[in-house]
Parts: structure tokens; C-alpha cells; sequence
């Protein structure tokens, strides 16, 4: 396999992986996204001064399934974090990373980031995909091409449980 190849490999992959992505999110509503299939699962939950956001303390599966807006809010978070620690100074921390306020402006802050994203994707070298050079997280000293798979990775599963929460809104609030 030729280095163009995985490059562009990479290109078709995340794009099967946004296209999975924007088929879950069409029509979704606000009520839809916020609700929990379980008050134990992972959630953004309204406060007075603001929202605050679930961090789970393992990844157990007795927390039970997170809400959309809670994975919606963990796409932005892990793309967010990629892209400020692999292209930029790596100072933005997970209680920097809110939740936007609705499904809309969500939907708007993850078009953004996958944006740049590919932007990013595009304008590397062949060599710069070998390298480590931007491979800062979340797999330090692995070369880019392993991150850049591992976040598509992270979206086709986000992506995913977006899909099982919206059938089991479906199922459950008839």
C-alpha cells in the first residue's frame, strides 16, 4: 500500500464514519437528546449556572447507556482535545469543553470540528502521517496514522450509540 493510499483511506474512512453520523442526527430533537434511559447513565444535566456535565468514574457498564447529548458532547470533547493537543499548544482541559445548549448549536460546534479536522487530515505530508510529530493524543508515541484511525474509530462508536439511544427513545417513550 502506497502512502497516498492511507491517506486517502483515512479521507473515505472518516467519511463513511460522518455519513453514519449525520444519518442519526437527522430530525433529532431536543427532548430525544436529553432524554436518559437511566438515571445512572452518563448525562448533561441543566444547572443554575449552566450545564454541567457527567465524567464517568470507570466505564462500567452498570452506569448504564449515556444520553445522545451527553455522547454528542463527548464528540466535541475528544475532537476539541485531538485538535488543540496534536496541532496546538495542548492547554485546553475536559472542564474547558462545555456543553452548547442544544442539539442545534451541538450539531453546529461537531460540524466545526470535524471541519477542521479534515482540513488537518488534508494538508498533512505522506510523512507527517508516519510520524509522531502529531500524534500527542490520546496515543502518545504512536505514529498520526494511529491516531487518525483511532478518532475515526471514536466517531463511527459515537456515532453508534447515537443510534441505539434513538431506538431505545423510540421503543421506550411511545
Amino acid at each position: 500500500m502506497s502512502d497516498h493510499q492511507i491517506k486517502e483511506n483515512i479521507l473515505f474512512q472518516i467519511d463513511m464514519c460522518w455519513q453514519l453520523y449525520l444519518y442519526h442526527m437527522d430530525n433529532l430533537e431536543e427532548a430525544e437528546a436529553l432524554w436518559a434511559f437511566s438515571p445512572t447513565g452518563l448525562q448533561v444535566r441543566q444547572q443554575e449556572e449552566g450545564w454541567g456535565i457527567d465524567w464517568p468514574e470507570n466505564e462500567g457498564y452498570e452506569i448504564g447507556p449515556p444520553s445522545i447529548s451527553w455522547t454528542m458532547w463527548h464528540i466535541i470533547y475528544w475532537w476539541t482535545t485531538a485538535l488543540d493537543c496534536n496541532f496546538g499548544d495542548g492547554a485546553i482541559k475536559k472542564d474547558d469543553i462545555p456543553w452548547p445548549g442544544s442539539v442545534e448549536k451541538a450539531k453546529e460546534t461537531i460540524k466545526l470540528l470535524h471541519d477542521k479536522w479534515v482540513s488537518k487530515l488534508n494538508e498533512l505530508t505522506e510523512e507527517e502521517y508516519y510520524s509522531k510529530q502529531y500524534a500527542k493524543w490520546p496515543l502518545e508515541d504512536r505514529n498520526f496514522i494511529d491516531t487518525a484511525l483511532w478518532l475515526n474509530g471514536e466517531l463511527m462508536k459515537n456515532a453508534a450509540e447515537i443510534g441505539y439511544g434513538r431506538f431505545l427513545y423510540a421503543t421506550f417513550k411511545k
